[in-house]
């Protein structure tokens, strides 16, 4: 079963290697992540803006990531980093550019 979650903020995902990215995300996910941050499966996340505008960009990230991902579980074992095609890397800069981020 596919997610229908709606991206409201962008968060930066710090992994145990020490790299990090920005994500388009919500607090559903950011829970998640703060989840395998506590469990050591990442170094830590932070959310960089809340309540992001629902720009065209947003609407078609969030129907690539409803489309292609699962909103795990509570009880999930490893952290799934959201991979991207070339195409939505576009589509993520350009919200982190509406968002004056990075």
């Amino acid at each position: 079963m596919k997610s229908h979650e709606t991206l409201t903020l962008i968060e930066e995902i710090t992994l145990n290697d020490g790299t990090s990215y920005f994500e388009i995300s919500n607090m559903v996910q950011n829970g998640r992540a703060e989840l395998a941050a506590i469990r050591g499966m990442i170094k830590s996340v932070r959310i960089l803006q809340l309540n992001i505008p629902h720009s065209s960009s947003v609407i078609e990230y969030e129907s690539y990531i409803n489309e292609n991902f699962e909103m795990p579980s509570e009880k999930f074992d490893h952290f799934e980093r959201w991979q991207r095609t070339p195409e939505m890397e576009k589509i993520v800069e350009q919200i982190l550019q509406e968002n004056h981020i990075a």
